[in-house]
């Protein structure tokens, strides 16, 4: 595997920087990925098992099934990844003005993100089970949560510009909404009486369950069921998407996304979470 060239956690500095303008999409990605040897890879890494820290050796490592798939991205184009760590919706915005070559960071297909960014063919580690996206609770309230109405009047966190938060919005009405910047945020909260649920997908839940004994998925699940996850691109670069597409095939054709995945969740549970 090509060796990482640099591992930058990116916070406010970072997304006043997205929102000054970037790529208009004019010039070829990937033409310039090749150019430089380099492919800039955006990811928030609070998403286990998808992307995570490692922080046990005093220094940072960024783990997880994505975080594999981007460097096997970059070794297939023959170039160095450089990571760039930031907030989730700071990757949005980094992806669609051109701040950075690809994002990898739990991606769900959906219009509203189409109108922004181009996205790839889906990756899956395993087929659905029909439970794609649903909430963590307090593991004694579990049986508690049935029913989108039992979430009435109660605080229901879920990360910024996520997936999650539209669920909630749109299928928990009455729920009072949390935005939260990170997932880890949320588990604090959620630990600490600030909310009742954090709204997580359901593989990120489990890893949480298996570290927090106190924590369990609510019986409720969200009505939605996932295809699986997509790189994002900046709109419009089709020669670029179309590599990342071909090298993706690749990948699930050999198996190796199972593989990171398998490995991914092993070391998040050897971890206990604590990025």
């Amino acid at each position: 595997m090509k060796k990482i060239l640099a591992l930058a956690a990116m916070g406010l500095a970072l997304v006043s920087a997205v929102g000054c303008g970037g790529s208009s999409g004019e010039e070829n990605k990937l033409e310039t990925i090749k150019e430089k040897g380099v492919l800039v890879m955006a990811t928030s890494p609070d998403f286990a098992p998808y992307e995570f820290q490692d922080v046990s050796s005093g220094e940072t490592k960024y783990l997880g099934a994505e975080i594999e798939l981007g460097k096997y991205i970059a070794e297939q184009m023959g170039v160095e990844l450089q990571l760039e760590a930031m907030d989730f919706s700071a990757v949005e915005a980094a992806i669609s003005t051109g701040k950075v070559d690809i994002a990898i960071s739990g991606f769900a297909k959906t219009p509203e993100r189409e109108e922004n960014m181009g996205f790839s063919n889906y990756y899956k580690a395993e087929s659905s089970d029909g439970k794609d996206q649903g909430l963590l609770v307090l593991k004694e309230n579990a049986d508690q949560y049935q029913s989108a109405e039992d979430f009435a009047g109660k605080k229901v966190a879920a990360q910024n510009g996520a997936l999650q938060q539209n669920l909630v919005t749109e299928q928990l009405p009455d729920a009072e909404m949390e935005v939260i910047t990170s997932i880890n945020d949320g588990i604090m909260m959620l630990t600490t009486g600030k909310v009742d649920a954090v709204a997580v997908a359901d593989a990120v839940g489990e890893s949480y369950t298996e570290n927090y004994p106190e924590l369990a998925m609510a019986e409720y699940y969200f009505d939605y069921e996932s295809q699986g996850n997509v790189v994002a691109v900046t709109k419009g670069q089709d020669e670029l998407l179309a590599e990342v597409n071909r090298i993706i095939d690749d990948v699930m054709e050999k198996g190796l996304y199972k593989q990171w995945w398998d490995e991914a969740v092993e070391q998040a549970n050897a971890l206990g979470l604590t990025q």
